[in-house]
């Protein structure tokens, strides 16, 4: 009883799949053809040249749209916040805490002092 290798199996399944995908080609071009036989008819019947039906598919083409935005995530996404760190060497530069961190950011955190550069809160009016 002669066994078959794994090799000569794994041929054996590419050659009959080479065999269906082109079984499956033939059949879709042979599909394709019958409705496309049936468009034609349907077109010269109606009096519609082939400049109308390509002028057709083109206004059917979407215009060029804008690439969808990202789904904003919680409440404050997209809007403006406070500051929350400012930079101890110059204090017209500040973080929100949002984002990239700038240089001076990475800096700090780098040394371990980031705290150091922290806004305090404003203090809430006491009633």
């Amino acid at each position: 009883m002669a066994r078959t290798t794994v090799a000569a199996q794994l041929a054996k399944l590419r050659k009959d799949r080479e065999i269906l995908e082109k079984r499956e080609k033939a059949l879709l071009a042979k599909t394709n053809d019958k409705v496309l036989g049936q468009i034609v008819a349907l077109a010269k019947d109606a009096g519609i040249t082939a400049a109308d039906i390509v002028k057709a598919l083109g206004a059917a083409k979407p215009t060029k749209a804008k690439a969808p935005r990202a789904a904003k995530k919680g409440a404050l996404a997209g809007k403006k916040v406070a500051a929350k760190y400012r930079n101890p060497v110059n204090p017209e530069q500040t973080w929100t805490g949002r984002g990239v961190s700038p240089a001076w950011v990475q800096a700090l955190k780098t040394a371990g002092t980031l705290d150091t550069a922290l806004i305090a809160a404003p203090v809430a009016a006491q009633a």
